[in-house]
């Protein structure tokens, strides 16, 4: 099962297992992991679950598709060569991920 560590502007962190088919973003809110809000609930329809991706976890992932990339320009902070929305982050396999949440989502 892959796991998430997710690192905090404040300098803390979390590391969360991510069950088979879910996204970061379900996994952040399920189990009140700070700094993901999720406000649309994974409908790519808000940026409320954007996160800046580690270098090193970018290959487990497929590229930002064109939507994703549009809701990204709308991100509260500043949106960096690895942002991406959380929700569209589904793992697979049993591999340590690490993602950075912003300051803030709004």
């Amino acid at each position: 099962m892959p796991e998430v560590i997710f690192e905090h502007a404040d300098g803390s962190s979390h590391v969360q297992e991510v069950e088979s088919g879910s996204s970061i973003m379900e996994t952040a809110v399920r189990n009140g992991i700070p700094g993901i809000v999720g406000e649309c609930g994974g409908a790519l329809s808000c940026s409320t679950c954007h996160v800046y991706l580690d270098e090193d976890s970018t290959d487990a992932f497929e590229p930002v598709e064109d939507l994703e990339d549009e809701m990204l320009d709308g991100v509260a902070t500043e949106r960096m060569p690895h942002s991406r929305l959380s929700c569209q982050l589904r793992p697979a396999g049993a591999r340590t991920l690490r993602v950075r949440t912003p300051e803030s989502q709004y």
